[in-house]
């Protein structure tokens, strides 16, 4: 009976206590590897940010040539 569980469950069997309300299984670098998880995340953000305020000041810099050429008046919002 066993064995028919295990094959109708296939490899879900090693999750069963967890889904149950089982302990969970401790590791022991977690909280470190959570830390820098979040450490790479936030350094992905910045950067991200960073790409996107050298982006557009580049557009604005092409704006300003094209006012420049036609004489236009940059609009004030």
């Amino acid at each position: 009976m066993d064995f028919v569980m295990k094959q109708a469950l296939g490899g879900a069997t090693k999750d069963m206590g967890k889904m149950l309300g089982g302990e969970e299984e401790k590791d022991p670098d977690a909280q470190k590897k959570e830390e820098e998880r979040q450490e790479a995340l936030r350094q992905q953000e910045e950067e991200r940010k960073a790409k996107h305020a050298r982006m557009e000041a580049e557009r604005e810099k092409v704006r300003q040539q094209i006012r420049d050429k036609y004489g236009l008046k940059k609009k004030e919002e």
